[in-house]
């Protein structure tokens, strides 16, 4: 897709860039009902939609597919937008994007994942969006997870199955100025805390099965060391020992 000028009857390469302060007063205007500010918003940032999908271009999708799905997630950002809350525009069209293009090859995905899982993680990300128009930033998975009346746990599960893991550092943004990355989109205003919270999931995710199962019901469930060996079938002894293998893990990986 790299070197491609024409995408969708596009030429890519007279794509116009809009400065921060036209983007904001076209905002206004569409907000008002303008259609035609509107319309100057979507094609001013094309490239962004662009830079965007050019992340999947290994994923075997037609790219004028990607481009129209893209678009589709922009529209969608410039609708949602607070022009109040001080941040870029780019700065939520990207996830915005990113999600609607993720949905789209969710859906033509030839992994199965089960229907009530999926149909979990679609409703779990349509409050996200919901909530994070109405307050204006990303809610967290306790207030999702409130939102839909579920468990915290069942949520994080569902997200996760349908979620493929991507760099922190990935680029997913460059106008010619400061490029965007995975991790801007995603910080907490905590980055140290936040890149603990990222080491210590990796490194849960390359425990065994048993170990995962164990650490969910000790420290997610709450259960004694006992209760968790009478309900897998072991002895305490060996719940005990795999626990701290686990955690020594853990801790090992995170230094």
């Amino acid at each position: 897709m790299q070197g491609k000028v024409e995408i969708c009857g596009v030429n890519t390469s007279r794509l116009k860039v809009l400065k921060s302060s036209e983007t904001r007063e076209l905002l206004i205007k569409s907000h008002e009902g303008d259609k035609e500010a509107r319309e100057k918003l979507i094609s001013g940032n094309l490239r962004l939609v662009l830079s965007v999908i050019q992340r999947f271009n290994n994923r075997g999708e037609n790219p004028d597919d990607l481009f129209q799905v893209g678009c589709i997630g922009l529209m969608k950002a410039i609708d949602h937008f607070d022009v109040n809350q001080g941040v870029q525009f780019s700065t939520y069209g990207v996830p915005m994007i990113i999600g609607e293009v993720r949905r789209f090859l969710r859906d033509n995905n030839s992994v199965r994942v089960s229907r009530s899982m999926r149909d979990t993680a679609y409703k779990a990300i349509q409050c996200k969006e919901k909530l994070t128009a109405e307050n204006g930033k990303e809610p967290t998975v306790e207030e999702i997870s409130r939102e839909l009346d579920m468990k915290r746990e069942d949520v994080v599960v569902a997200l996760e199955a349908i979620v493929e893991p991507v760099s922190l550092y990935e680029p997913v943004f460059s106008d010619g100025g400061d490029t965007i990355y995975i991790m801007d989109q995603v910080g907490d205003g905590n980055d140290g805390d936040w890149l603990e919270e990222i080491a210590i999931k990796q490194a849960i995710r390359n425990l065994g099965e048993r170990e995962k199962k164990i650490l969910s019901m000790r420290f997610l469930d709450g259960k004694t060391q006992m209760e968790v060996a009478n309900e897998i079938g072991i002895s305490q002894a060996q719940v005990s020992r795999l626990e701290k293998g686990a955690l020594g893990k853990i801790k090992k990986e995170i230094r």
